[in-house]
C-alpha cells in the first residue's frame, strides 16, 4: 500500500471525490497517511493520526517509501507549538507556512529530512516529553473562524478544535465528537467539571453533535460561529450576547 505525506500548510480532505464535495477533514503540514485508492486525480486516503477516511487531490500529495513512512511513525511526535511559523525549503529557499499542531517529522536538529526535501524550523515544538498546557493552547484559538472540516486557527470545527488542543497535549482523538464521546469517564454532574475536562451535546435525535472543552465547572471554550468562552450548567451552554441556550448537554467526560 502506498504511503503519503502533507507537506503543504493545509490540504483539504474531501467527503467525495470531487471538487465541489463537502471537505470533512483538514491535513496539516506533516500528516502522514496510506493510499486505499488510486482515482486518477484524486487519492482516498486514510490518516495515520486517527484512521479518518477522506479524498484529497493527488497533487497534494508527496509520496514517501514504507521506510521512511515507518520512521515517521515510530518516533517521538513533534509538533509545532506556535500559532503561525514557517519551514524553510534549505533547497530552494521557499518559504512554508505551518499551523499550529502541524507534524514536525524527523525533525533533529532544526532540520527535516523527509527522503529528497529537507527544511529548517526554528521555531517552538511540543513532544510527549514537552507537552503544551492544553488550556494555554485553547486560549490561542480565540476567535479562529468556525469552518466544517477545519483543523487549523485559520478555520475549525468544534471536533478539529478538541482534536487539535488534545494532540499537543500528548493525547491523540478520534476526528468526530461522537467518537471521542467514546474515550474516557463520564461525571455524575457539571459541577464536577474541572479544566480539561470534554463535554459533548446532541441535537433533537440524540446523536452527538458538538463538543467543546470546560474551563471550570461554568465556562466551557468551544467553537461554534468562532472559537468563544460561553457558560454551560446542567442543561448547555448559554450564550450572554444572546440571551438564550445553543446547545443541548448530553455528558461531560474526563481523559
Amino acid at each position: 500500500m502506498d504511503k503519503g505525506i502533507c507537506l503543504l500548510s493545509q490540504v483539504p480532505g474531501r467527503k467525495k471525490p470531487a471538487d465541489a464535495s463537502e471537505m470533512i477533514t483538514q491535513l496539516v503540514f506533516g500528516d502522514t497517511f496510506e493510499i486505499l485508492e488510486d482515482l486518477g486525480k484524486w487519492l482516498h486516503i486514510k490518516q495515520s493520526l486517527d484512521q479518518y477516511e477522506s479524498y484529497i487531490d493527488k497533487k497534494q500529495c508527496t509520496y514517501i517509501s514504507n521506510d521512511t513512512y515507518s520512521s515517521i511513525q515510530n518516533e517521538t511526535p513533534k509538533y509545532s507549538g506556535e500559532l503561525v511559523h514557517i519551514a524553510i525549503n534549505q533547497v530552494s529557499g521557499e518559504v512554508y507556512p505551518l499551523v499550529i499542531g502541524s507534524r514536525l517529522p524527523l525533525l533533529k536538529d532544526g532540520i527535516m529530512i523527509i527522503e529528497n526535501h529537507s527544511f529548517s524550523f526554528d521555531g517552538d515544538f511540543h513532544s510527549v516529553d514537552k507537552q503544551a498546557s492544553l488550556i494555554d493552547t485553547a486560549y490561542l484559538f480565540l476567535n479562529s473562524p468556525y469552518l466544517w472540516g477545519g483543523k487549523s486557527p485559520m478555520g475549525v470545527d468544534c471536533s478539529g478544535f478538541v482534536q487539535t488542543v488534545f494532540k499537543l497535549a500528548g493525547n491523540t482523538l478520534p476526528r468526530d465528537a461522537y467518537e471521542q464521546a467514546e474515550i474516557g469517564d463520564t461525571l455524575n454532574f457539571v459541577d464536577e467539571a474541572e479544566a480539561g475536562d470534554i463535554a459533548y451535546f446532541d441535537n433533537d435525535e440524540g446523536r452527538i453533535t458538538h463538543v467543546g472543552i470546560m474551563l471550570d465547572n461554568k465556562k466551557i471554550i468551544h467553537a461554534s460561529g468562532k472559537v468563544r468562552i460561553d457558560l454551560i450548567d446542567h442543561y448547555g451552554i448559554y450564550n450572554e450576547e444572546t440571551s438564550n441556550y445553543t446547545h443541548k448537554l448530553r455528558l461531560i467526560k474526563r481523559l
